[in-house]
């Protein structure tokens, strides 16, 4: 698990600025504003206005381009990633915890979860964080089309995270666990703070589950997901 490192919680102000180009469209095709208009509707000085849209734009929120007295505002995916995760804070504040259920086909990894896994870095935390030691090896679940969309969510949810750490002149990166079923068996989904699939989320578990489950690749498995 490379190391990765956490997104800062953004100022009141700038989440509104990311809603009001979002709901003009600035995600498909530029806003045209003046830092005047941008400020009249946020409530506050144009001065004020301009220093949002600069730690937006410096931040990699959005893309700036300045014209005379407007600019074109083009909002960029991930600010569309952080009113995701703003709205996914008020749906779980309003309606609880998210729960998610899907079902996907094994597929065989690269071997580097058998590594990771092992690491006393991680198998401290594991132990004292979710309550047991995972076995060596991550369980690789490919959803089918329908669900990709749909597990891709899970990124926003609440969870159990373990840490990174460094170890013998490595950085091993964070992760994120949250409680999980595999054809009944209980263990986590755990989302690595980087990661190079895209397509693929892992799953850790007590027990071998291929040997548990007589599991082979291609076979179809349900997951059932519930935020921690």
């Amino acid at each position: 698990m490379p190391a990765g490192t956490a997104t800062p919680r953004r100022k009141y102000e700038e989440i509104l600025l990311l809603r009001y180009l979002a709901g003009l469209g600035a995600d498909r095709s530029p806003a045209v504003l003046s830092s005047r208009e941008v400020g009249v509707h946020l409530g506050v000085s144009q001065q004020a206005a301009d220093r949002y849209l600069l730690a937006l734009a410096r931040d990699g929120f959005l893309e700036r381009s300045l014209g005379g007295r407007k600019q074109s505002l083009t909002l960029k995916a991930s600010g569309l990633d952080l009113l995701r995760r703003e709205y996914h804070d008020l749906r779980r504040l309003f309606e609880g915890p998210a729960r998610l259920r899907f079902t996907g086909s094994v597929v065989s990894g690269l071997g580097e979860g058998r590594y990771y896994l092992a690491q006393p870095g991680y198998t401290v935390q594991f132990a004292e964080r979710l309550g047991y030691t995972p076995y060596p090896g991550t369980l690789n679940i490919q959803p089918g089309p329908p669900d990709l969309l749909r597990v891709s969510a899970v990124k926003d949810w609440k969870g159990l995270r373990i840490d990174g750490f460094s170890a013998a002149g490595r950085t091993f990166g964070g992760a994120t666990c949250h409680a999980a079923r595999l054809g009944g068996r209980p263990g986590h989904l755990i989302t690595p703070d980087r990661t190079h699939h895209t397509d693929v989320v892992e799953f850790i578990a007590p027990e071998y589950l291929r040997e548990r489950l007589s599991l082979k690749d291609g076979d179809p498995v349900d997951v059932e997901l519930e935020e921690s």
